[in-house]
């Protein structure tokens, strides 16, 4: 199982609330006609501190009382550009995508020179399937900031999703370029080289993503699946057991050094490897299958029959017509 790395914009700017909370005290004290002095100062930073207690409750996890309060600092000043954005990133934060993708487009028409929005806005839409809309937000992110490496990073994901196997590594190259220690990066163009063949290249890819990040579990999954296509058994065997130590719960890699286990003749092992996958994530056909071609090749027909019939209930409940219709033929031939 391999996985892809999609980079988050953290939040813009944001102002200090304690400080706009003294300026505004002084401001009341010196004198009460302020606002008819001055009514728009007034209520510019009364849409401030709605814009900064939504900040706060935001970073407390109060998504819905963020954009509570992000939507009364737009109430007051409509051309709130990072209220906008900021809700938006609540908004995609709490599931709801389209509903980021109109703040964004909202920021974006009031600063049309901001690369996170744009950037985020390609993420949303990502997230949507909408992959060539999200290259276009991501190149219009690059324009504006040519350092961008989350940017390159996330363009290189879209187009892989595109099936553009050579622009996204030259885009993960890019963000590498910038940014020597981007982990993701590094990953994501070790999933383009294995699907390219090019396992030798993926391995190394890998290799500096575990020594920029030593605990990143899914690179030693994938770099033991890149030195099992290279026969590396001993060598793949031990990457799953790093990803495995670093994460109890890591199905794939429970999974995958079972059948590494297989390959090395250890059939008791790689049944111990797929009861744990199982134990995990009860849903994963693939593994019933192995686990019962193991146990069929141990002469246990009744394990191994219903470990096909699992399987075959999970393919049909998945829709997978033709891994349904090959398993059904494995439980002909074992009941014979």
């Amino acid at each position: 199982m391999i996985w892809r790395v999609l980079l988050f914009a953290a939040l813009v700017s944001v102002i200090s609330f304690g400080k706009e909370t003294s300026i505004r005290a002084e401001i009341v004290t010196q004198s009460e006609s302020l606002e008819q002095i001055n009514p728009k100062l007034s209520q510019a930073m009364s849409a401030d501190a709605y814009y900064n207690r939504g900040n706060a409750k935001s970073e407390s996890g109060d998504k819905q009382g963020a954009i509570s309060d992000y939507n009364q600092a737009i109430r007051i000043n409509p051309n709130y550009a990072d209220a906008y954005y900021n809700r938006g990133l609540a908004k995609s934060q709490s599931g709801d995508k389209q509903g980021a993708i109109s703040d964004y487009n909202q920021a974006i028409r009031i600063n049309p020179n901001d690369a996170t929005t744009y950037y985020n806005r390609g993420v949303a839409k990502s997230a949507l399937g909408d992959n060539k809309g999200a290259i276009s937000d991501y190149n219009q992110a690059i324009r504006i900031n040519p350092n961008y490496a989350d940017a390159y990073n996330n363009r290189g994901n879209a187009k892989s999703a595109l099936g553009d196997r050579q622009g996204e590594i030259f885009d993960y190259n890019q963000a590498i370029r910038i940014n020597p220690n981007d982990a993701a990066a590094y990953y994501n163009r070790g999933v383009a080289k294995s699907a390219l063949g090019d396992n030798k290249g993926a391995i190394s890819d890998y290799n500096q993503v575990i020594r920029i990040n030593p605990n990143y579990a899914d690179a030693y999954n994938n770099r033991g699946n890149a030195k099992s296509a290279l026969g590396d058994r001993q060598g793949e065997i031990f990457d799953y057991n790093q990803a495995i130590r670093i994460n109890p719960n890591y199905a794939a890699a429970y999974y995958n050094r079972g059948n590494a286990k297989v390959q090395s003749g250890d059939k008791q092992g790689a049944i111990a490897d797929y009861n744990q996958a199982i134990r995990i994530d009860s849903n994963k056909a693939n593994v019933y299958v192995n686990r019962g071609v193991v146990k069929s090749a141990l002469g246990d027909k009744q394990g191994a029959l219903a470990d096909f019939r699992e399987a075959s209930r999970l393919y049909k409940q998945q829709g997978k017509t033709a891994d349904y219709n090959d398993v059904q033929n494995r439980i002909r031939k074992q009941e014979r």
